[in-house]
């Protein structure tokens, strides 16, 4: 048996199963998944969190296994990770992409990692609506505690940031 076929399997179904807080992101976008290991009767799914606190960890773990179970895998393991942290560097191409097209600008390249420094407010985010720099930070929470609240100067919409971490 070919256990590359059956990981490529997972992963394609991993893709189905969505951020509870971001439902336009799968498992796979957010760079949660850290590990599939199959064997003969059984499937273990690793998974980061994106914050050791993360209200949406039970359903995403939930979601996982019983999408695994309806797929017809007899065994299914979902344990968590703590050690690397997730950072926003795993959220894929796709994903930052997804997250734009959705309203919410996504975490900028190389932008170093919030929680170690001041979450400076004249930072430049741009609008994932008009890709405008000219935005102001009205707060450091957004709808979730991963996001920050910014408005758009330009075209003067809110819009939430994926903060970097």
């Amino acid at each position: 048996m070919d256990y590359r076929i059956i990981e490529k399997e997972v992963r394609g179904l991993l893709e189905t199963v969505c951020d509870p807080e971001i439902p336009v992101l799968s498992v796979i976008d957010l760079g949660i998944i850290r590990k599939i290991e199959t064997e003969t009767d059984s499937v273990v799914v690793a998974l980061t969190p994106t914050y050791s606190g993360c209200p949406a960890l039970e359903a995403i773990i939930l979601d996982v296994y019983n999408t695994l179970r309806k797929a017809g895998y007899g065994n299914v393991q979902v344990r968590t990770e703590l050690s690397p942290a997730w950072t926003t560097d795993w959220i894929s191409e796709k994903g930052k992409d997804k997250l734009k097209a959705f309203g919410i600008a996504p975490p900028l390249p190389g932008q170093p990692v919030c929680h170690t420094r001041a979450f400076h407010e004249e930072e430049a985010i741009p609008c994932p609506r008009c890709n405008s720099y000219d935005t102001r930070l009205i707060s450091r929470f957004g709808s979730t505690p991963c996001k920050a609240l910014y408005q758009c100067r330009t075209c003067q919409e809110p819009f939430d940031y994926f903060k970097c971490h």
